[in-house]
């Protein structure tokens, strides 16, 4: 089939980050647009990117982009795409649709179009009037945006935050996406210390011990496309191996995950294991009060309680300062704080270095920027980075 189109779903504010992502990974030709990342690659590219990409929300094969202002340009434009190129006679695929400042605005009449006019393209292609869809899955979407329809096909199924590793779940659970984007956002590197004192069922130490270990965050899952013929066994055998051969299972790594709350930390113990991280990461169940670090140019990352429950404000408030405190004792670490709270650098005490809007699932938080200095060249040096 040769070059294709990918585009790489981004949560609002982290398109650049998957974008480095994207080109870390050697394609080319990216561009960034509001919530997505599109760049030409091949077939292989595929299962690499679903195995890879850390901050993205899934990966999807672009069929097309056309305007309909009509239902007749609509089918037109659809059934002219080349569908059975990607789907076998027997695939199972729904459609689902959304639509935006568009003439065309109900979204299930969308739908049924976009799902007569690839039937109709299949007939075409295989010579048969009935399909049974009780093969693999291969979902579509029809996206209108100011009467621009974009058609794709998902290739990731469950959203890329479902690591394999998280099978039970704490109250609010932060998305292992975001949390990979906050460690990148804080400039952390395997030679420094980590520390997540609000760690909750431990996603963000997670994160940080994968990126650390250079473990591909989707190694532990499958896709929808293992199960397509035009991304055959060969590719992701060879995507697989090389993630396995990429991996750096023996790395040391000083990560240390805290939390107040037993019954959560029994959580994060067992997400640890599930990952097989445990020689990277130590649990304590300590106050943020009684934690005590000695070590120099450390990065904190954490997701602490918002305060955003009936009778939670005090408490949380309370536990703003007792961060403040922690961190004014350590003149060398960098804090990276994500927070609902519109009153964070009050209570902490000290304005930050910078603010980044993120959303917290359809939560509007800042995460709060505190830089402190650079280790050493040479220390970075003999670690090897």
């Amino acid at each position: 089939m040769g070059k294709v189109t990918l585009i790489a779903t981004a949560p609002m504010g982290l398109e650049a980050i998957v974008s480095r992502e994207v080109k870390n990974l050697g394609y080319e030709n990216v561009r960034v647009e509001n919530g997505r990342v599109e760049f030409e690659a091949d077939e292989a590219a595929i299962a690499r990117c679903n195995l890879w990409l850390r901050s993205a929300d899934r990966v999807l094969v672009k069929m097309g982009e056309f305007k309909a202002t009509s239902f007749e340009e609509l089918f037109e434009g659809t059934k002219a795409l080349n569908w059975p190129d990607w789907l076998p006679k027997n695939a199972e695929f729904p459609v689902d649709g959304k639509s935006q400042k568009s003439q065309l605005s109900s979204v299930p009449a969308c739908q049924s179009i976009v799902k007569k006019a690839v039937v109709e393209k299949m007939k075409d292609a295989y010579g048969i009037e009935w399909f049974d869809e009780k093969g693999p899955l291969f979902r579509i979407q029809v996206s209108l945006l100011k009467d621009i329809a974009l058609l794709t096909i998902d290739t990731t199924g469950a959203g890329l935050h479902k690591r394999g590793y998280r099978k039970l779940s704490a109250q609010a659970p932060l998305k292992e996406t975001l949390a990979a984007a906050m460690i990148d956002l804080s400039r952390w590197a395997p030679h420094r210390p980590f520390l997540d004192p609000c760690c909750g069922s431990g996603t963000i130490p997670i994160e940080a011990a994968l990126i650390g270990r250079n473990f591909a965050p989707g190694l532990l899952r499958e896709f929808s496309a293992d199960h397509w013929p035009t991304v055959t066994q060969k590719m992701w055998d060879a995507a697989r191996e090389e993630a396995h051969d990429l991996a750096d299972r023996n790395r040391p790594l000083e990560i240390l995950a805290s939390d107040i709350d037993p019954d959560v930390l029994s959580l994060a113990n067992y997400h640890v294991r599930k990952a097989g991280l445990e020689d990277a990461i130590k649990i304590k169940n300590l106050p943020l009060a009684e934690l005590k670090l000695e070590a120099q140019y450390g990065v904190i990352v954490t997701n602490p309680p918002y305060g955003e429950r009936l009778g939670e404000a005090k408490s949380v408030e309370k536990l703003y300062e007792e961060m403040g405190d922690l961190t004014n004792h350590l003149d060398s670490w960098s804090v990276f704080v994500l927070t609902s709270h519109t009153g964070f650098e009050r209570f902490y005490g000290k304005r930050a270095d910078k603010k980044r809007k993120l959303f917290n699932g359809r939560i509007e938080c800042n995460l709060y920027q505190y830089l402190g200095p650079l280790p050493p060249r040479k220390r970075a040096e003999e670690a090897g980075e």
